[in-house]
């Protein structure tokens, strides 16, 4: 029996006695080893083992369950991380990177990337790439994972003991995301799958995470890499774009996913990016007959399916400029029409768009309509100048750049878009305005009108109409 082998067996004896003390179990172990390898082996054999460290340096049995996250928002990328971030710039760059050369061609290529995303292109991903992407993506990427993840902590969709599985995962924000939502006490399993240079930058950001919280990265690409086991949650941050054939991607890593796991991915709010991943979504479904949207875009009438638009995404709080983002922004010349301090190289705005699958056939919210008490949006064209009942999801901020605020609504069986447009607010009908992403609401004696122009129908709600929250 090896060293490793014989701390474990001892681990495995003590868990559910008394909690584990490196320093009073080494003299039980075959040869002895120091407390700091009994230690580091307990760490690293975590996972299997089921247990964590506390801050006494001893080791204790997870708790059974789901977590119980505390989650309230995100206001700032953390300070350590943006020093950390930046300490890899001026190891690259050195310390006056913002306004020497150096800065410059980080600037340059920024822009180059936004070019080729607008464009369709794709990206290689060298060294220097890989630094200008996390200085402009970092803060929102890890903002806007942990608002879609939220949609499974607080439903009890998460357990104590976790295993994650990242394809594409980039330079690390999502996987920073995770890390900080999930409570101290959750056990995780982290696999990062990541072909590009991005994964030195996602190695470094992630090292020092805490214990418990296992990260190893695979340098494959998502079509190559060959998973393992089961895991609870898979996760496509922002790669399902990139990919030529993502559905297929997507399906074949849906045979890694536990019975009661979750597919989870996310794209930018951008109408290309967004109704894309609402195409894949649908396709990925219609392939996959064990698979059910768990949300945001819960079919409501059973045997319906979406064949609009899909163009939905949420918008949430803006999030702190971090230093290096701020640093690059401004410590510049003027150049061309561009103006240091103009936000050009800031992102602060987090809006994405983002879905969730799970083969289980629970959905976020569980609702089935009444023939008899609402229409269907199927059904809309002979309803049109008419006063209907409509149960549906609020899938939009507000979309309107001026007039009447306007929402994409959905009941998950409409074949072009729909959308409630608030004409008079009064006390009936606010909730329209103040539910947040994702809400059931029962929406009565609303007008129906067909959009020419925009080849929709608008639900209009007026001073005669009432918004209720169902969900």
């Amino acid at each position: 029996m090896t060293t490793d082998e014989s701390i474990v067996d001892t681990a495995k004896y003590l868990r559910n006695v008394r909690p584990i003390d490196p320093d009073e179990i080494f003299e039980y172990v075959e040869r002895t080893p120091h407390p700091a390898v009994v230690r580091q082996t307990l760490r690293e054999h975590a996972f299997e083992l089921g247990i964590r460290e506390r801050d006494d340096g001893t080791f204790v049995p997870i708790e059974d369950g789901t977590i119980r996250p505390t989650f309230r928002g995100v206001t700032a990328f953390p300070e350590a991380y943006a020093r950390r971030f930046e300490e890899l710039l001026v190891e690259r760059y050195g310390p006056g990177w913002p306004s020497s050369e150096s800065g410059d061609r980080l600037r340059e290529l920024i822009d180059q990337l936004k070019v080729s995303y607008f464009a369709d292109e794709s990206v290689t991903y060298d060294e220097e790439t890989a630094l200008a992407y996390a200085l402009y993506h970092l803060p929102d990427y890890y903002a806007a994972i942990q608002y879609a993840l939220d949609e499974l902590g607080r439903a009890g969709r998460l357990s104590c003991h976790l295993r994650v599985l990242e394809i594409g995962a980039g330079t690390g924000g999502p996987a920073l995301g995770i890390h900080d939502y999930l409570p101290d006490d959750t056990l995780v399993e982290y696999h990062a799958v990541e072909p590009s240079a991005a994964a030195d930058v996602f190695e470094a950001m992630l090292d020092g995470t805490r214990s418990g919280f296992a990260t190893t990265v695979h340098r494959e690409t998502a079509e190559a890499f060959d998973p393992e086991g089961e895991y609870d949650l898979i996760v496509f941050g922002n790669v399902l774009s990139e990919l030529s054939s993502p559905v297929e991607v997507v399906g074949r890593y849906l045979r890694s996913l536990a019975p009661d796991g979750t597919v989870l991915a996310i794209a930018p709010a951008e109408e290309r990016t967004a109704t894309r991943l609402r195409r894949i979504e649908r396709d990925v479904v219609d392939r996959n007959a064990d698979l059910t949207v768990y949300a945001p875009t819960i079919r409501l009438w059973d045997g319906y399916e979406p064949t609009d638009c899909g163009w939905t995404f949420t918008r949430k709080p803006k999030v702190d400029v971090p230093a290096f983002q701020r640093r690059l922004d401004e410590d510049r010349s003027v150049d061309g029409d561009s103006t240091p301090g103009d936000g050009t190289y800031t992102k602060s705005v987090v809006q994405f768009a983002y879905l969730l699958l799970r083969k289980d056939g629970q959905r976020a919210i569980e609702y089935e309509p009444d023939p008899d008490r609402v229409a269907k949006m199927a059904e809309m064209e002979r309803h049109v100048t008419e006063r209907i009942d409509l149960a549906a999801l609020k899938l939009s901020p507000d979309l309107a750049e001026d007039g009447h605020p306007l929402f994409k609504i959905s009941d998950g069986s409409e074949a072009v878009d729909h959308y409630a447009v608030l004409t008079d607010r009064s006390a009936l009908n606010e909730t329209l305005a103040d539910a947040p992403y994702g809400s059931l609401l029962l929406f009565e004696n609303v007008l129906v009108l067909w959009n020419d122009d925009e080849g929709a129908y608008n639900l209009v709600v007026d001073g005669e109409s009432a918004v209720d929250r169902l969900a």
